[in-house]
């Protein structure tokens, strides 16, 4: 672009950029020469002009430093280095004018200008300014250097999103464009950068300020804006952007139509399909494969197989092949519906077509029959796709593995995860984790620990969740012995024993009626600053009611009350129920009144224990009168 028709560019811009305010009275575009670089008004620092400074030597006067660091730039880019030291004193007085000077002295040589943004940047650790990033940008985008243009720019839409004053980078790109060689190319750049920065907004504001100030960005651009307005779910604005090309005369292209199809079928409107697949032939565009995929794919997954498979024949007529997409999709739908076999029937039909089946292909039938089941299939899937040398991915594993469980067939599970590894095909560790689990909740725990023994051989780590499982398994089935081996190897592996594998532990001591292991245990567990709950208070309770020893179920009561607040009135009945049980009422009297002093509040199923306790010494008191009266 010559620098007269970038002299109209900028009246134009000017006479169009009405919109920017107080900004539109500050453009500075005219026909004047790019030299007069003393002229810049966006510095953040003014220029030294004190006439004492040329007194000094050339590194110590601040007026010299536009000129010594040009000169070490033209002589080599390694002299930045060495001048470093040479101008110590004087790196406080380069400020944001003194960046731009350079860069504008070398808008002709991009790699000096960049060399020297970077040594600013880096090695100084200056930080630039807004302007600065803006001449860079400039610079390296008349060079066609878009790569580090892009990054840069990218750079700069971060720095201005952190600043609090709000700054337009449009604005200022437009700013500065007067002052150096500037290339319109740069506005669909910033698009882009909003876009790949998740900033759709932004890229929208841009696009509009575009168009204003009379540039035309290209369909690329556009349907990069598209795509992100798409990711980010801004259907409607998808279709006034798509308007506005009309408006402005940007040719859409066939990706942009095929955007749009996915707009279409995200918006649910996919019963206009017809009508947007005319307009799009009108605008002498043909739909391609990626237009069909696009529409068979959200037709299968709305359920409406027979449009889907409308679209399929109609490929044909067209001269459009389908794809494994194609037909992978048509798959998936009958799977949904579970019409399994006649996917599989689809999928002999697109290999007989010539078309190699992939992982996502095998993974779609193999899932179809792990559904409905029928596990035989699953796995002669499973072994017709490593006989083809595709390796079943951790879909594949998950799949299958969880198949046989929900049959109930754990050992198939297990063996089926032995054969895979035969196969060298990696097992991922939460397919391990799902085994495990399944087991424990079983009551499988010997099975789960001889698993965890040889995969943890070929370094498999598991969490504590896993370990707590076991625990609470070994538990269930009063292996206390085997639950405590675990915990010691939590332990020795420095994994933190939690609240749910001590309680299971000291829980399953009570039921076997290992009291004093039990409180062992919860003094362990309240060193490691681990709080019990009102369970552990019961399961105690109870085991100590069980062994007749009163005081010290009361003592446990009392003790969960004082220190940890514990006020289980579910504990205080199993006290309540032994005493009537036994019919001494003068012992129950009087824990209700120690109780009470500490807070425990009798409720209606205590009542009921306490009358049929009364009932009970009644019946005692008048079977041992009748007995004395008959001797």
């Amino acid at each position: 672009m010559t620098r007269a028709s970038l002299n109209t560019l900028n009246h134009g811009l000017v006479k169009s950029a009405n919109f920017h305010g107080n900004f539109v009275s500050k453009l500075p575009f005219s026909s004047a020469s790019s030299s007069s670089l003393q002229t810049i008004e966006n510095s953040q620092s003014k220029p030294l002009i004190n006439p004492l400074y040329n007194l000094l030597p050339e590194t110590q006067n601040p007026n010299k430093i536009v000129d010594l660091i040009s000169s070490s730039l033209k002589q080599n880019s390694s002299q930045l280095t060495l001048l470093k030291n040479d101008i110590k004193p004087l790196i406080p007085h380069l400020g944001s004018h003194e960046i731009t000077r350079v860069l504008l002295r070398f808008q002709s040589d991009s790699f000096s200008a960049s060399t020297f943004f970077n040594w600013v940047k880096n090695d100084l650790g200056i930080k630039p300014s807004s302007h600065n990033y803006c001449y860079i940008v400039h610079i390296l985008t008349w060079s066609k250097n878009f790569p580090l243009a892009m990054e840069l720019l990218c750079e700069l839409i971060d720095f201005v999103k952190d600043c609090s004053n709000c700054e337009d980078v449009f604005e200022s790109l437009v700013l500065c464009s007067k002052d150096c060689n500037f290339d319109p190319v740069v506005f669909d750049m910033l698009i882009k950068g909003y876009v790949r920065k998740g900033m759709v907004k932004e890229g929208i504001k841009t696009f509009r300020n575009v168009l204003e100030v009379g540039h035309l960005p290209s369909v690329i651009t556009c349907n990069c804006l598209l795509n992100g307005l798409l990711r980010l779910n801004f259907i409607d604005q998808c279709w006034l952007v798509y308007e506005e090309m009309g408006r402005v005369g940007i040719h859409p292209n066939t990706h942009t139509f095929n955007i749009l199809t996915n707009v279409f079928c995200k918006d649910g409107n996919a019963d206009k399909v017809d009508e947007f697949l005319e307009r799009m032939e009108e605008e002498g565009f043909d739909p391609d494969l990626v237009t069909y995929n696009t529409l068979i794919s959200s037709y299968c997954r709305k359920g409406k197989l027979n449009d889907a498979f409308y679209l399929y024949r109609i490929m044909y007529r067209r001269g459009v092949v389908p794809d494994l997409v194609s037909y992978t999709a048509l798959m998936s739908g009958l799977c949904k519906e579970r019409r399994v076999r006649e996917a599989h029937q689809l999928f002999h039909r697109m290999v007989h077509r010539g078309l190699d089946p992939d992982i996502v292909s095998y993974n779609t039938l193999i899932s179809g029959y792990c559904k409905e089941g029928r596990m035989q299939e699953s796995k002669y899937l499973m072994h017709e796709m490593i006989g083809n040398g595709i390796s079943p991915d951790s879909f594949t594993c998950r799949v299958l593995v969880e198949g046989y469980a929900k049959q109930g067939r754990l050992v198939s599970a297990l063996n089926l995860v032995v054969e895979l590894r035969r196969f060298r095909v990696s097992v991922s560790s939460d397919i391990y984790d799902f085994l495990m689990v399944s087991l424990c909740h079983e009551d499988r725990p010997f099975a789960a620990k001889s698993l965890l023994e040889r995969i943890s051989q070929d370094g498999y780590l598991p969490k504590p969740d896993i370990y707590n499982e076991l625990i609470q398994s070994f538990c269930r089935c009063n292996s206390v012995t085997d639950a405590l081996l675990l915990k010691a190897e939590m332990l020795c592996k420095r994994i933190k024993v939690d609240l749910v594998a001590y309680k299971a532990l000291i829980c399953s001591s009570c039921r076997i009626g290992k009291a004093r292991e039990a409180e062992s245990l919860m003094e362990e567990m309240l060193k490691s600053d681990i709080l019990p709950d009102p369970q552990i208070c019961r399961e105690l309770i109870q085991c100590y009611c069980k062994q007749s020893d009163m005081g010290k179920a009361e003592s446990i009561l009392s003790y969960f009350a004082k220190e940890f607040q514990i006020f289980d009135t579910k504990s205080y009945n199993i006290l309540v129920r032994t005493y009537t049980e036994s019919g001494d009422m003068d012992k129950l009297m009087g824990l209700q009144d120690r109780m009470m002093k500490l807070g425990f509040a009798p409720n209606s199923l205590t009542c009921k224990y306490v009358i049929n306790g009364l009932l009970k010494a009644k019946r005692l008191n008048n079977h041992k009168l009748l007995g004395s009266q008959m001797q």
